[in-house]
């Protein structure tokens, strides 16, 4: 059998949580494979809301297996408030948690050096998160990091050998309010929780699940606009967020993928600093802020929101290899008699496509298409009974982008998620 892939195709928060959520009872195997708990995914369900930030969408499914990949940065401490809040929600793991031994630990001086780096930078910040996210995947590529799999021997050498070196990196910069001894405590509490579950090597896991035919879904965090290569850099997260990803953070072949299932809003939004052509800095962007809750999942901090991309999106596509697209959240523009698309771009008095190096540039302006609303979206029930204007709508990003649009969400709810055929 094959992976199907789901990831995000703007700066993330599309709602990948909720379509891994609504499609995952027909899969055996929903498995992350990057990122950290600086992704949140919320999922709501009978009007209760959840946000996950390192479990898999999937666990809201029964029987449906969640493995945690080792491409994904963990944080022992947000997994075990984590699961608790579940075990709360009565929502029963048992053994469909596996963690990869690969996965690299977040530690507190983690979470210290990213907020001292962070503070440093004044009003050049990246906006991270300050979860420790950044200096983690620093570890991991400068081959002294602490995986799960060293819980299991010479841990705590290992553990005070790093938090040396990063005490010693901390004192470069200006102190930050931290109090390391009370988060040491709460992380070597979580270590010992997590000793006792599920490990596994997550390579061959995955390999033999498809030999044995099981059905598996691959879940990103983020969005391809903040991937470590090819999204807005430096404004990006330490991880690869688009399809490639799949392959190192769970130990893959790149033949092994079938399906890629892109998400989009129906406009755009980012949290954080960062290039962003489309954004409205006006009543409009206020408006769909407002309309749409946009506000982070994880750092509660308020989105900047602007009108669709297509120069972008055309771009993730491609870089993805995008087979479906799913768009959410099209009930936010009901209340708009009319609304815009970034068409293309405006660069030195030249109309541009295609993205270019430095989203950055100054002399960089988008070129917006006018769109006719459609009201409101009351009573129906089907797809087809959806106004015109919005499915002329999702037939005008099928044609610009060059992908079929499989589904479109036009509420928070599961039951609000119309499929086109």
């Amino acid at each position: 059998m094959a992976v199907d892939v789901v990831l995000g195709l703007q700066w993330g928060d599309e709602g990948k949580g909720k379509i891994v959520d609504y499609l995952a009872d027909k899969y055996d195997i929903v498995a992350r494979f990057q990122g950290g708990p600086n992704a949140g995914h919320t999922i709501i369900i009978n009007d209760q809301k959840f946000v996950l930030h390192t479990i898999p969408s999937g666990v809201f499914r029964e029987n449906i297996i969640n493995v945690i990949g080792n491409g994904v940065v963990i944080d022992p401490i947000t997994l075990y408030k984590e699961i608790e809040g579940l075990i709360d929600l009565g929502v029963e793991l048992g053994d469909r948690l596996l963690v990869s031994r690969k996965a690299h630990l977040i530690l507190p001086t983690h979470r210290l050096l990213d907020a001292a780096s962070e503070a440093s930078k004044g009003k050049d910040k990246i906006g991270s998160t300050l979860r420790g996210i950044g200096p983690t995947y620093m570890d991991k590529t400068g081959r002294n990091g602490l995986r799960v799999g060293d819980i299991e021997s010479g841990f705590h050498e290992k553990y005070e050998a790093l938090k040396k070196k990063h005490l010693k990196l901390a004192g470069l910069y200006p102190e930050v309010d931290f109090d390391l001894e009370a988060e040491e405590a709460k992380w070597m509490d979580s270590i010992e929780k997590l000793k006792k579950l599920q490990k596994i090597d997550c390579e061959y896991y995955i390999h033999h699940a498809l030999k044995e035919g099981k059905q598996i879904l691959a879940e990103g965090a983020q969005g391809s606009m903040l991937d470590i290569d090819f999204g807005t850099y430096p404004f990006v997260t330490s991880s690869n967020t688009v399809t490639a990803g799949v392959c190192t953070g769970l130990g893959i072949s790149p033949q092994s993928i079938r399906e890629v299932t892109g998400i989009t809003k129906a406009y755009c939004t980012r949290v954080g600093s960062g290039p962003f052509p489309s954004e409205l800095d006006n009543e409009d962007g206020e408006k769909l802020r407002k309309v749409g809750g946009e506000f982070g999942a994880t750092t509660g901090r308020p989105r900047r929101c602007g009108w669709i991309d297509i120069p972008q999106l055309k771009y993730t596509v491609m870089v993805n290899g995008v087979t479906n697209l799913v768009i959410t959240k099209m009930d936010i523009l009901n209340s708009f008699g009319e609304f815009y698309v970034a068409d293309s771009y405006q660069v030195n008095g030249e109309t541009v496509t295609e993205l270019p190096f430095n989203l950055s540039d100054e002399s960089l302006t988008p070129n917006l298409k006018k769109v006719d609303g459609w009201g409101d979206l009351a009573g129906v029930a089907t797809y087809q009974e959806l106004p015109s204007g919005l499915k002329d709508y999702v037939s005008y990003l099928e044609k610009e982008l060059g992908v079929p649009v499989s589904m479109v969400s036009v509420g928070p709810e599961r039951n609000e998620l119309y499929k086109l055929s």
